[in-house]
């Protein structure tokens, strides 16, 4: 049955759970578009711009203290034009006011985001994120705000507007100059990186810097890659791989991982990884799965495969559609209250398990320990198995035996609760992150269900979110829309590529040098290099954002220069190559100045050095995909092996010169050469072998010293 509502808005009819979740709220809300913004200009008010998302906890606690407060509803309704954005649809807008409430107020941003901006040209003049419904926490309250707000506008427009033009300026030179053409592009940054990160290393729980701590999984698969590349000097770097494996142990053993189901937190509160913000967001999973996928290769240690394993089934059982796209996000909150669906009291656990179970699990899980979180207990991993074996004077077998079924009890007794909210709509750009990360595990872990899991969302996102050459950015419930950005292109691309090193389409390949033609046609900066965030033929905001350092996910321009590198490789574009080297010369101030904040450029810049390993195999499809396998087994990640059937059909000019021959064949290209055919694996092994002559040493599993 439907439950009345007393209020209905026009957020109703919106494709975002989030800008539903507020569709009958008293406040006279309007989603971004032509109709609230003419409305502005016409009332000559203010307007009143909110962005959040749906997993974000405080946005809910904002919502119901304010937002369904018919008090605070009559402020907002009678002074302003209000208008919700989901930062998820409309990272664009969120970006820009983001940046500019970092400037107005000196003070760092988050969501939920609260701007006001004028009624004419929407320059923000004050802004916030989170104010409560009462003055608390050093905050004053929301109405008190909002009035105050409203009459200093009336009063004071020549001056907000001289503020306008100060910040529109400040906005305009965002973006360094590019370095000079004589500039040389080095190493140097990554050296700078490397010792930044070894400066604000955790030495004893893992990670960065103090809480919050974020994953950064980007950041360890480079310290994985800089291990790598060190392999054959004098001294490898173990200290790069060490940071990389001690942090992917504490946070596989933390509160951050869903110990009964598999699946990653945002992030911790404490520096122990311990108690996380519970919501779990899609790309974290993806770029965390690669992550575990990449350290299973390249350590022997069985924990990192476990974990992705276990993210891997997570994803693909609770965030994958029936139509192939994956869901965005769970939220945090569950009956209104953060992390309910998760923790546990003692007596509960006690009274589902065995008496055989309980002292195993207790033991394992923390539950021996005080209580973590408001009186319950979140499950982290308190004590190895060896330990907990010693502890309870059983075989270790048994133990572990013990504690799985355990966790498979307590799971089932999970699923009966009321469940955390799933935001069920499909981004492309997320989408993107998890078919790379699920091509990633599916060759480190040889699980042919994660390269189909991976090819059904690939396949979803070109029959729903590519229409007349273009991509869109979002769909639920069947409605596709909204101009997709340059991180919907480039991350696409990236996926593609990985995910033809595990099995070629020459259809596929042929998208992806659709989707870099299209980026390279509309994001393109002509006159300083690089690639603006948004399309020429975009909606006009107030900024064009142009961005080069990472966040939450990876700078769009450093994915565009690493896989045009590839791209211009594999197919023998100098356009490409070209392309690459000017974002990063266009960047390079910006690297050079904070290199650990730009990681992904970082790896495209090492690919600028030094060019990726291209393996083309030819011959009959089963043979050579198990060359493929084989050599997938090794960790080389600047090296892309394309199996490529001899009846395949339609290749582009570079690889279609790769000739097949009676037998299968492996052809080794570095930059613009290759060599010539070599028909075995074996010798084909030796010739790698030959060029990268030292193994990898196995992983420290203490600090080297």
């Amino acid at each position: 049955m439907e439950i009345p509502t007393k209020y209905t808005n026009r957020l109703s009819a919106e494709t975002s759970p989030y800008l539903r979740q507020h569709a009958h709220n008293p406040v006279d809300w309007y989603p971004w578009g032509r109709e609230a913004l003419e409305r502005a200009r016409q009332e000559r008010k203010p307007i009143h711009l909110s962005v959040g998302y749906s997993a974000c906890r405080w946005c809910h606690v904002l919502e119901r203290e304010s937002f369904e407060d018919e008090a605070t509803a009559k402020i907002l309704n009678d002074n302003f034009i209000n208008i919700k954005v989901d930062r998820e649809e409309r990272p664009d807008i969120d970006r820009i006011y983001q940046i500019a409430q970092q400037m107005l107020t000196q003070r760092s941003g988050g969501w939920p985001l609260t701007m006001f901006l004028t009624h004419d040209d929407q320059r923000p003049f004050f802004g916030g994120t989170y104010f409560p419904k009462e003055a608390r926490y050093g905050l004053p309250a929301f109405s008190d705000i909002l009035q105050r707000v409203a009459a200093y506008y009336r009063e004071h427009a020549p001056e907000l507007r001289k503020q306008n033009e100060a910040l529109m300026t400040a906005l305009a030179e965002l973006t360094p100059r590019p370095a000079a053409a004589d500039t040389e592009l080095s190493d140097a940054p990554l050296g700078a990186c490397r010792a930044q990160l070894t400066r604000s290393f955790d030495s004893r729980n893992g990670g960065f810097g103090g809480a919050p701590k974020f994953p950064h999984a980007e950041m360890l698969e480079w310290l994985l890659r800089r291990w790598r590349a060190s392999a054959r000097a004098p001294e490898p770097d173990l200290q790069a791989l060490y940071m990389a494996t001690l942090t992917l142990r504490r946070m596989a053993d933390g509160g951050i991982n869903d110990q009964l189901a598999g699946g990653f937190c945002r992030y911790s509160v404490d520096d122990h990884w311990m108690i996380p913000h519970f919501e779990k967001m899609l790309y974290d999973n993806a770029a965390l799965l690669a992550a575990y996928a990449s350290a299973a290769l390249a350590s022997p240690e069985p924990q990192y495969a476990r974990v992705a394993h276990q993210t891997a089934d997570w994803v693909l059982r609770e965030m994958q559609s029936a139509q192939g796209g994956y869901y965005s996000s769970l939220d945090a909150d569950s009956e209104g209250h953060e992390g309910k669906f998760y923790v546990w009291d003692r007596d509960e656990v006690r009274a589902v398990l065995t008496a055989t179970e309980y002292p195993v699990f207790a033991a394992r899980f923390g539950l021996e320990r005080p209580a973590n979180f408001e009186g319950r207990w979140h499950l982290y991993v308190a004590a190895s198995l060896e330990e907990v074996a010693r502890q309870v004077g059983r075989p270790l077998d048994e133990v572990s035996a013990l504690s799985g079924a355990a966790c498979d009890r307590l799971l089932s007794v999970r699923a009966m609760r009321v469940r955390p909210a799933r935001d069920e709509k499909i981004l492309t750009s997320w989408n993107a992150l998890m078919i790379r990360g699920m091509a990633v595990a599916a060759r480190a872990l040889e699980r042919e269900d994660l390269a189909i899991s991976a090819t059904r969302a690939l396949d979803f996102v070109r029959a729903a979110l590519w229409r007349d050459g273009r991509l869109l950015a979002t769909s639920m419930d069947g409605r596709a829309h909204l101009n997709a950005y340059l991180d919907d292109y480039v991350y696409l691309v990236d996926a593609i590529l990985e995910l033809q090193q595990v099995r070629f389409s020459a259809d596929e390949l042929g998208f992806a040098r659709e989707l870099i033609e299209v980026a390279l046609r509309h994001f393109t900066d002509g006159a300083a290099g690089g690639f603006y965030f948004t399309s020429d033929d975009h909606e006009t905001l107030i900024h064009r954002s142009k961005v080069f350092a990472d966040d939450a996910t990876p700078a769009g321009n450093g994915i565009a220069a690493r896989v045009l590198l590839r791209l211009g490789h594999l197919l023998a574009e100098p356009r490409y190559l070209a392309a690459a080297e000017q974002t990063l010369r266009a960047a390079w101030p910006a690297i050079a100045q904070y290199p650990s904040g730009h990681i992904s450029l970082l790896g495209a810049l090492e690919e600028l050095l030094a060019p990726p390993e291209i393996i083309v195999l030819r011959g009959e499809a089963r043979t050579i995909e198990g060359w493929a396998r084989a050599l997938a087994k090794s960790y080389a990640p600047h090296r892309l092996v394309l199996a490529i059937p001899a009846d395949a059909a339609e290749l582009p000019a570079a690889l279609a010169d790769k000739t097949v021959r009676a037998g299968p064949i492996g052809y080794i290209c570095r930059g613009s050469t290759c060599s010539a055919p070599i028909d075995s694996l074996a010798a084909l092994t030796e010739a790698l072998h030959e060029n990268d002559p030292s193994p990898p040493p196995p992983a420290p599993s203490v600090a080297p010293g």
